[in-house]
């Protein structure tokens, strides 16, 4: 109803047909098509009488063609009474109607630069706007209804345990998650074989947005070097990493010159991880013929990632505060989602997000199997000598059960297959690798177990680093090829071409500032947002830096984002205490990860929103336990032993309010941050549409 007040306020409009014809000004001009050519950006302006019954006008789209501008700024005023500007596209029918109140005269005019082509046939007045029911609106309202409704501090969801042997709670995952996981495949499907992503304009770059593809057809015919063509002048420049020299290539005609490629001896590379086109890429290629686009490649292994972050944040949940309620779970793995940069990833289907999206995906894998390498005692203590298929089977839990001094036993499978996984990170995004150190963390009671019998030689040395060689040699499975595959193309294992990529700078000489690095940091963390008073109410926020480096366009930084991950701040204060969550070693480790992980994009990537990936799900991951924390959980336990689970104290649940309004907070900034205009693949320019139909929803 709230989405349609338009129509019910414009139900007595006159709808006066006399008020069709406009007057037009000089400063326009018909074209044979039916659209305007704007002459004189000063006098670009129709003319329609209003006779008040009605607060809106229409705008009568002409039929598109050419270089027509798919959205239009305009700005109306009635009787010389100036009125707010707006837009509006020819492609999205509710964001022609334009809010003009008042009686009189009504002038729209077009404020676009000299020669525009406005697809506009007429200006309506005295409209009625019709009634509109939108599925996705009602979606949107319900989801926010029953994110309310979990989160109230009254919810009857802070009384129910987590319980992931439940039946019931397993029933209730799948529904939640079916809706998302059908929306993700629907996507994947409809963007299996899309169209080469290959742009170019005369006197500039190529830009070749298929990199992984051409990988997986470079692989399968034998070579390292990508099957693209290298003009003769390019082979012949004395230094093609130098921007002029580029620069008076271009100029000068030559073609291609791939943007963001890395060149290489008179070869075309790419500098990306080349796991994802082994693993996705050549298998499609194969069974079907065709190139697999990156967009349904970015939708698989980011509904893998979220499948396997959720998964890690129930199990640290269960190991720092079992019996944690489903409403604190349900924030956390909120937040998560948030936090891990998620919703860019996803935005962003391209080249630059498939090794991300593919190293989110690993290391959270890696971390759960990690984290439940511990073995049930129960079982694997039961007897070998059984025969039949569960004899056979217990002798296999006890070739994979490995176990030094008192330290906890621990399923070989698991830790061989979690350190694979992380290691596969080389070939993705190679600096989700320092994930590995979690495992000092995680294993610290086995390592110590470790060092105290190969001092004592209680145990045989082989029986005793069964566990280490277990996890070097399923590392060193993806690790070794990778490096053998640099080795071929740049003659060095750890040489990924980064340098030699064709880009802003000559990469092979750019360095970021060191006066760059701390401001680099804050921005990253704390590069506040700037709301503006129009849709989408969130834009663009600047980064001051004192020299020149790469910096992506960013509404905000991490914590600006997503508040309750700046809640890891707090975890080196926090103790355990009366049965609630403290500090562990894995999240202590995990915290101080993702600082290091910052100063390294900072120090060597410059500020990058894509870059966020990195460190954001490490960051929260070390706010889990502050996070229960204030939450109550588990079991609304005070400091004298007391359980509030009915009716928990005032300071509970004033916290569990700010939380939730917190988390609402974050999802509102990460849904508008999708129709933030400049950013990269701003929707106001690549899908019009949608953009101009939600903007017309808060018209």
């Amino acid at each position: 109803m709230a989405f349609n007040m338009p129509f019910w306020r414009t139900v007595g409009a006159s709808t006066d047909t006399a008020a069709y014809a406009n007057a037009m000004g000089p400063g326009l001009e018909r074209t044979k098509e039916g659209m305007l050519r704007i002459t004189d950006p000063t006098e670009a302006w129709l003319e329609v009488q209003a006779d008040g019954t009605s607060d809106y006008a229409r705008i009568d789209p002409s039929f598109v063609t050419g270089k027509a501008l798919t959205a239009v700024l305009i700005r109306v005023s009635v009787d010389h009474r100036s009125l707010s500007a707006t837009s509006f596209s020819p492609q999205s029918p509710r964001s022609c109607y334009v809010h003009a109140p008042g009686s009189g005269t009504l002038r729209m005019s077009i404020e676009e630069p000299k020669g525009s082509l406005i697809p506009i046939q007429a200006v309506r007045a005295n409209v009625k706007v019709p009634f509109d029911f939108n599925p996705a609106r009602v979606a949107i309202m319900a989801a926010i209804l029953l994110a309310v409704a979990c989160w109230r501090p009254g919810s009857r969801l802070w009384r129910i345990p987590l319980d992931t042997a439940s039946t019931a709670q397993r029933a209730l995952g799948l529904c939640i998650a079916a809706p998302i996981v059908f929306a993700m495949v629907y996507g994947i499907v409809t963007q299996l074989a899309g169209e080469p992503l290959v742009f170019h304009e005369a006197g500039g770059y190529t830009y070749d947005f298929d990199q992984y593809g051409h990988i997986a057809d470079a692989l399968l015919q034998g070579r390292t070097s990508l099957d693209l063509n290298v003009p003769d002048a390019l082979a012949a420049a004395s230094n093609p990493y130098n921007t002029d020299v580029r620069a008076r290539l271009l100029a000068e005609g030559v073609n291609p010159i791939y943007w963001d490629y890395a060149y290489y001896n008179g070869h075309w590379y790419s500098y990306f991880g080349v796991l994802p086109a082994v693993l996705l890429f050549m298998p499609y290629r194969l069974l079907t013929g065709h190139m697999l686009s990156s967009g349904a490649a970015v939708l698989l292994l980011m509904l893998l990632a979220i499948l396997f972050l959720a998964l890690l944040v129930i199990r640290v949940i269960a190991r720092i505060a079992p019996k944690t309620s489903l409403a604190a779970t349900s924030i956390a793995l909120t937040t998560m989602l948030l936090g891990s940069n998620a919703g860019y990833l996803l935005f962003r289907r391209n080249f630059y997000s498939v090794p991300f999206a593919a190293s989110l995906a690993l290391s959270a894998l890696g971390i759960w199997l990690w984290l439940g390498a511990e073995c049930n005692n129960a079982n694997d203590n039961a007897e070998t000598g059984r025969r039949g298929i569960r004899g056979r089977c217990t002798a296999i839990r006890a070739v994979n059960r490995w176990q030094v001094g008192d330290a906890s036993a621990l399923s070989l499978t698991k830790v061989g297959f979690g350190s694979l996984c992380i290691a596969a990170n080389f070939g993705c995004r190679p600096t989700f690798c320092l994930t590995a150190l979690l495992g000092i963390a995680i294993f610290w009671p086995q390592l110590k177990a470790i060092v105290r019998a190969l001092r004592n030689g209680a145990e045989p040395m082989a029986t005793t680093l069964r566990a280490p060689i277990v996890v070097i040699i399923a590392a060193l499975i993806p690790v070794l090829p990778l490096m053998a595959y640099n080795a071929a193309r740049f003659g060095s294992p750890l040489n990924f071409g980064n340098s030699y990529q064709l880009t802003v700078t000559d990469m092979t000489a750019y360095r970021v500032s060191p006066a760059n690095i701390m401001p680099t940091i804050g921005s990253y963390l704390l590069l506040p947002l700037r709301f503006t008073g129009s849709f989408p109410w969130i834009a663009l926020s600047a980064a001051a830096m004192p020299e020149w480096s790469y910096m992506e366009p960013m509404i905000g930084g991490l914590f600006a984002m997503c508040p309750v991950a700046a809640l890891a701040f707090a975890l080196p204060f926090l103790h355990s205490q009366d049965g609630r969550p403290g500090r562990t070693r894995t999240t202590l480790t995990a915290l101080a990860l993702a600082f290091v992980l910052v100063v390294f994009d900072a120090t060597n990537a410059g500020l990058g929103w894509r870059y966020m990936a990195d460190f954001g799900w490490l960051f929260v991951l070390a706010s889990l336990p502050v996070l229960l924390r204030l939450l109550g959980e588990p079991g609304m336990i005070d400091g004298n032993g007391a359980s509030h689970a009915s009716n928990p104290p005032v300071g509970i649940r004033a916290a569990r309010l700010v939380i939730a309004l917190a988390t609402l907070f974050a999802i509102a900034v990460a849904v508008l941050s999708l129709f933030t205009i400049g950013r990269h693949d701003a929707l106001v320019s690549t899908a019009p549409n949608l953009f101009y139909n939600v903007f017309a929803w808060f018209l």
